[in-house]
Protein backbone atom coordinates (compact mmCIF):
# COMPACT_ATOMS: atom_id res chain seq x y z
CA UNK A 1 0.00 0.00 0.00
CA UNK A 2 1.20 3.60 -1.04
CA UNK A 3 -0.76 6.68 -0.50
CA UNK A 4 0.02 10.09 -1.54
CA UNK A 5 -1.29 13.52 -0.06
CA UNK A 6 -0.44 16.87 -1.20
CA UNK A 7 -3.17 18.13 1.05
CA UNK A 8 -1.87 16.94 4.32
CA UNK A 9 -4.57 18.52 6.39
CA UNK A 10 -7.27 16.61 5.81
CA UNK A 11 -5.44 13.69 7.32
CA UNK A 12 -3.31 15.82 9.83
CA UNK A 13 -6.63 17.38 11.26
CA UNK A 14 -8.81 14.36 11.11
CA UNK A 15 -6.19 12.03 13.02
CA UNK A 16 -5.64 15.25 15.85
CA UNK A 17 -9.76 15.10 16.37
CA UNK A 18 -9.63 10.95 16.21
CA UNK A 19 -6.99 10.76 18.77
CA UNK A 20 -9.12 12.42 21.34
CA UNK A 21 -12.13 9.44 21.25
CA UNK A 22 -10.02 6.20 19.92
CA UNK A 23 -6.30 5.56 20.47
CA UNK A 24 -5.68 2.00 18.90
CA UNK A 25 -7.68 1.51 15.49
CA UNK A 26 -7.69 -0.57 12.11
CA UNK A 27 -7.84 1.83 8.74
CA UNK A 28 -9.48 -0.30 6.16
CA UNK A 29 -7.99 0.65 2.42
CA UNK A 30 -10.43 -0.29 -0.48
CA UNK A 31 -11.03 0.92 -3.79
CA UNK A 32 -13.25 4.07 -2.74
CA UNK A 33 -10.79 5.36 0.19
CA UNK A 34 -9.09 4.80 3.76
CA UNK A 35 -11.69 3.96 6.00
CA UNK A 36 -11.84 3.57 9.99
CA UNK A 37 -14.95 2.63 12.08
CA UNK A 38 -14.03 2.21 15.82
CA UNK A 39 -16.06 2.92 19.20
CA UNK A 40 -13.90 4.54 22.92
CA UNK A 41 -13.21 2.25 24.94
CA UNK A 42 -16.41 3.26 26.95
CA UNK A 43 -18.54 2.15 24.51
CA UNK A 44 -20.29 5.74 24.71
CA UNK A 45 -19.21 7.17 20.80
CA UNK A 46 -18.27 5.70 17.63
CA UNK A 47 -16.23 7.67 14.78
CA UNK A 48 -16.67 6.89 11.56
CA UNK A 49 -14.12 8.03 9.01
CA UNK A 50 -13.32 7.93 5.50
CA UNK A 51 -10.54 9.82 3.42
CA UNK A 52 -11.51 9.15 -0.09
CA UNK A 53 -9.40 7.66 -3.02
CA UNK A 54 -10.20 11.14 -5.03
CA UNK A 55 -8.38 12.73 -1.86
CA UNK A 56 -5.03 11.48 -2.90
CA UNK A 57 -2.84 12.41 -5.76
CA UNK A 58 -1.28 8.80 -5.90
CA UNK A 59 -3.46 5.91 -4.25
CA UNK A 60 -1.80 2.67 -4.46
CA UNK A 61 -3.43 -0.71 -3.15
CA UNK A 62 -3.28 -4.13 -4.82
CA UNK A 63 -6.68 -5.26 -2.61
CA UNK A 64 -8.56 -4.48 0.38
CA UNK A 65 -5.50 -3.75 2.95
CA UNK A 66 -5.85 -3.75 6.83
CA UNK A 67 -3.27 -1.58 9.04
CA UNK A 68 -4.02 -1.27 12.42
CA UNK A 69 -1.78 1.68 14.36
CA UNK A 70 -1.30 3.55 17.87
CA UNK A 71 -3.05 6.83 16.29
CA UNK A 72 -1.41 9.18 19.36
CA UNK A 73 1.48 7.99 17.41
CA UNK A 74 0.78 8.90 14.51
CA UNK A 75 -0.81 12.22 15.90
CA UNK A 76 2.77 12.96 16.92
CA UNK A 77 4.43 12.49 13.66
CA UNK A 78 1.46 14.65 11.48
CA UNK A 79 2.43 17.68 13.66
CA UNK A 80 5.26 17.80 11.82
CA UNK A 81 3.91 18.07 8.45
CA UNK A 82 3.43 21.50 7.00
CA UNK A 83 0.68 22.82 4.81
CA UNK A 84 2.90 22.06 1.64
CA UNK A 85 4.47 18.77 2.48
CA UNK A 86 3.46 15.60 0.39
CA UNK A 87 2.05 13.33 2.91
CA UNK A 88 3.43 9.34 1.52
CA UNK A 89 1.64 6.84 3.32
CA UNK A 90 3.42 3.27 3.02
CA UNK A 91 3.84 -0.21 4.67
CA UNK A 92 6.61 -1.97 4.88
CA UNK A 93 7.64 -5.74 4.84
CA UNK A 94 8.69 -5.41 8.53
CA UNK A 95 5.20 -4.71 9.74
CA UNK A 96 5.62 -0.99 9.92
CA UNK A 97 3.65 1.72 8.63
CA UNK A 98 5.91 4.64 6.87
CA UNK A 99 5.37 8.36 6.86
CA UNK A 100 7.25 10.74 4.76
CA UNK A 101 6.82 14.76 4.20
CA UNK A 102 8.39 15.80 1.40
CA UNK A 103 8.72 19.24 0.49
CA UNK A 104 12.26 21.29 1.09
CA UNK A 105 13.63 18.24 2.71
CA UNK A 106 12.46 14.71 3.02
CA UNK A 107 11.66 13.60 6.46
CA UNK A 108 10.92 10.00 7.00
CA UNK A 109 9.03 8.26 9.98
CA UNK A 110 7.85 4.68 11.30
CA UNK A 111 5.42 3.76 13.51
CA UNK A 112 4.50 -0.35 14.19
CA UNK A 113 1.82 -1.68 12.66
CA UNK A 114 -0.09 -3.43 15.71
CA UNK A 115 -1.59 -7.03 16.29
CA UNK A 116 -5.71 -6.23 16.86
CA UNK A 117 -8.72 -8.62 17.14
CA UNK A 118 -10.42 -9.08 13.69
CA UNK A 119 -13.84 -8.16 15.59
CA UNK A 120 -15.04 -5.84 12.65
CA UNK A 121 -16.65 -2.63 14.04
CA UNK A 122 -20.39 -2.02 12.16
CA UNK A 123 -21.95 1.08 11.96
CA UNK A 124 -25.88 0.65 13.46
CA UNK A 125 -28.84 1.46 11.16
CA UNK A 126 -30.09 4.10 12.98
CA UNK A 127 -33.49 6.16 12.31
CA UNK A 128 -33.78 9.43 12.81
CA UNK A 129 -36.38 11.83 12.69
CA UNK A 130 -35.23 14.87 12.95
CA UNK A 131 -32.10 16.52 10.48
CA UNK A 132 -30.78 19.71 11.30
CA UNK A 133 -28.41 20.99 9.09
CA UNK A 134 -26.68 23.84 10.40
CA UNK A 135 -23.31 25.89 10.09
CA UNK A 136 -20.19 23.81 12.33
CA UNK A 137 -19.70 27.14 13.79
CA UNK A 138 -23.19 27.73 15.04
CA UNK A 139 -22.95 24.29 16.95
CA UNK A 140 -19.72 24.50 18.29
CA UNK A 141 -20.43 27.95 19.67
CA UNK A 142 -23.94 26.68 21.45
CA UNK A 143 -21.87 23.41 23.14
CA UNK A 144 -19.23 25.66 24.39
CA UNK A 145 -21.99 28.02 25.85
CA UNK A 146 -23.70 25.33 27.06
CA UNK A 147 -20.77 23.72 28.89
CA UNK A 148 -19.98 26.46 31.11
CA UNK A 149 -22.96 25.35 33.44
CA UNK A 150 -23.07 21.58 33.17
CA UNK A 151 -21.56 18.15 32.03
CA UNK A 152 -24.63 17.18 30.04
CA UNK A 153 -26.28 18.92 27.09
CA UNK A 154 -30.49 18.32 26.32
CA UNK A 155 -31.61 18.84 22.16
CA UNK A 156 -35.11 19.66 21.90
CA UNK A 157 -36.04 19.51 18.54
CA UNK A 158 -39.34 20.32 17.14
CA UNK A 159 -40.84 22.03 13.60
CA UNK A 160 -39.41 25.25 13.87
CA UNK A 161 -36.71 25.43 16.79
CA UNK A 162 -34.09 23.30 17.93
CA UNK A 163 -33.26 23.97 21.01
CA UNK A 164 -29.64 23.31 23.76
CA UNK A 165 -30.38 23.70 27.20
CA UNK A 166 -28.16 22.42 30.12
CA UNK A 167 -28.48 22.85 33.83
CA UNK A 168 -25.96 22.72 36.72
CA UNK A 169 -26.62 23.19 40.42
CA UNK A 170 -27.43 26.89 39.95
CA UNK A 171 -26.51 27.40 36.63
CA UNK A 172 -29.00 27.05 33.16
CA UNK A 173 -28.07 27.62 29.94
CA UNK A 174 -30.95 27.64 26.92
CA UNK A 175 -30.39 28.59 23.19
CA UNK A 176 -32.94 28.92 20.83
CA UNK A 177 -31.98 27.99 16.64
CA UNK A 178 -34.48 28.54 14.29
CA UNK A 179 -34.15 27.87 10.81
CA UNK A 180 -32.93 30.83 8.23
CA UNK A 181 -30.86 31.10 5.27
CA UNK A 182 -27.84 28.93 7.10
CA UNK A 183 -29.77 26.50 9.08
CA UNK A 184 -32.58 24.19 7.75
CA UNK A 185 -34.71 21.67 10.23
CA UNK A 186 -36.31 18.34 8.55
CA UNK A 187 -38.80 16.27 10.50
CA UNK A 188 -40.69 13.04 9.20
CA UNK A 189 -43.49 14.18 11.40
CA UNK A 190 -44.71 16.67 14.37
CA UNK A 191 -43.40 15.49 16.96
CA UNK A 192 -41.18 17.02 19.33
CA UNK A 193 -37.90 14.77 20.04
CA UNK A 194 -35.77 15.00 23.50
CA UNK A 195 -32.41 13.33 24.61
CA UNK A 196 -29.70 14.13 26.35
CA UNK A 197 -25.85 13.57 25.85
CA UNK A 198 -22.19 14.04 27.48
CA UNK A 199 -20.72 17.21 26.87
CA UNK A 200 -17.14 15.84 27.23
CA UNK A 201 -17.61 13.75 24.01
CA UNK A 202 -19.74 16.60 22.39
CA UNK A 203 -16.90 19.02 22.65
CA UNK A 204 -14.33 16.56 21.47
CA UNK A 205 -16.61 15.61 18.36
CA UNK A 206 -17.35 19.73 17.32
CA UNK A 207 -13.84 20.11 16.06
CA UNK A 208 -14.97 18.65 13.10
CA UNK A 209 -15.57 22.15 12.13
CA UNK A 210 -12.16 22.51 11.43
CA UNK A 211 -12.69 20.49 8.23
CA UNK A 212 -15.78 20.98 7.14
CA UNK A 213 -17.99 24.70 7.86
CA UNK A 214 -21.41 22.44 7.48
CA UNK A 215 -22.44 19.68 9.88
CA UNK A 216 -25.34 17.79 10.15
CA UNK A 217 -27.10 16.69 13.43
CA UNK A 218 -29.72 13.83 14.11
CA UNK A 219 -31.05 12.59 17.38
CA UNK A 220 -34.36 10.86 18.63
CA UNK A 221 -35.99 10.45 21.91
CA UNK A 222 -33.42 9.30 24.36
CA UNK A 223 -31.41 7.73 21.27
CA UNK A 224 -27.99 8.25 19.71
CA UNK A 225 -26.62 11.15 18.27
CA UNK A 226 -25.22 11.66 14.99
CA UNK A 227 -23.05 14.24 13.53
CA UNK A 228 -21.51 14.17 10.29
CA UNK A 229 -18.79 16.36 8.56
CA UNK A 230 -18.14 16.30 4.79
CA UNK A 231 -15.79 17.47 2.46
CA UNK A 232 -17.61 16.68 -1.11
CA UNK A 233 -14.65 14.40 -3.15
CA UNK A 234 -12.38 14.77 0.05
CA UNK A 235 -13.77 13.20 3.57
CA UNK A 236 -16.47 12.55 5.44
CA UNK A 237 -16.23 12.23 9.04
CA UNK A 238 -18.93 11.28 11.71
CA UNK A 239 -19.46 10.61 15.15
CA UNK A 240 -22.20 8.61 16.94
CA UNK A 241 -23.17 9.23 20.21
CA UNK A 242 -25.08 7.04 23.31
CA UNK A 243 -27.84 9.18 25.02
CA UNK A 244 -27.48 9.45 28.89
CA UNK A 245 -30.45 8.71 30.72
CA UNK A 246 -31.35 9.90 33.75
CA UNK A 247 -32.80 7.42 36.61
CA UNK A 248 -34.75 10.33 38.04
Amino acid sequence: MKLVLAEPRYFKDSIAILSDIVSDVKFKATADGLELIAMDPANVSMVIFKLLSSCFTHYGIKETEEVAINLNNLKQILRRAKPDDMLTLETTDDNKLKIQLKSETTRSFSIPVLELDDKEQKVPELNFPITVEMSSDLLSNSIEDVSVVAESVTFLGENNQLSIKAEGDLSKAFIEIRPDENTTIKLKNPDKFKAKYSLEYLKKMIQGGKLSDRVSLQFNNDYPLRLDYKVVDRLLLSFILAPRVDND
